[in-house]
């Protein structure tokens, strides 16, 4: 396993893996505690979100795989927090995004920093938007995007799959991706082989 990019940013620490899917965890810093979304077990990554402070748990938004949530969670010796419904005694609120029996997410909206995290239902890999925009939907959603989120205007968009987004029209991509979501599909259909084998 290797990864493609470890960027360190004003919210914290994103690594993302090399492989299609682009998987990508976070490492979120407040008050000198550190909060780890959705982690990928690589070694310097995870040694590299520890030192940013002393950690203070571990997120898994997402129900359906777990990565190396458990694991990590037990080798900081830190709770691990399995598709939380609130988050008492931190900075984020928790969106509910789907709630069905093949799939349960939550996000994280970060009101103090602008910013969203979100582990499934958006992206930014070429898995999600097929080289068109910076955002897509994931394809199992393009029918029935999460509409709440065209409701938020994030300044930082920290996603599972590919690097984060930053700046003043991250906002703006983001609805475009929920409301391009139905259209843009035949668009992603054609475009979903040739970023399979990237």
């Amino acid at each position: 396993m290797a990864l493609r990019m470890i960027e360190e940013h004003a919210l914290g620490l994103t690594w993302v893996i090399e492989e299609p899917m682009a998987r990508a965890s976070h490492a979120l810093v407040d008050q000198g505690r550190v909060w780890l979304i959705d982690p990928v077990d690589d070694g310097g990554a995870i040694d590299r979100a520890a030192a940013l402070g002393t950690p203070a748990g571990v997120l898994q938004l997402l129900d359906r795989h777990g990565r190396d949530c458990e694991a990590v969670a037990g080798r900081l010796g830190v709770d691990l927090h399995v598709v939380p419904r609130e988050l008492p005694h931190t900075p984020f609120e928790v969106l509910e995004l789907v709630d069905n029996r093949l799939w349960r997410e939550v996000a994280l909206w970060w009101p103090q920093h602008n910013a969203l995290v979100i582990p499934e239902a958006v992206g930014t890999s070429r898995m999600f938007t097929g080289d068109h925009g910076h955002v897509g939907v994931h394809i199992g959603l393009r029918l029935t995007p999460p509409r709440k989120l065209a409701g938020y205007a994030p300044e930082h968009l920290l996603v599972g799959h590919g690097p984060p987004l930053h700046g003043q029209d991250t906002g703006t991509e983001l609805r475009s991706a929920v409301d391009h979501s139905r259209r843009d599909l035949p668009r992603l259909l054609v475009k979903l082989p040739s970023a399979l084998r990237s």
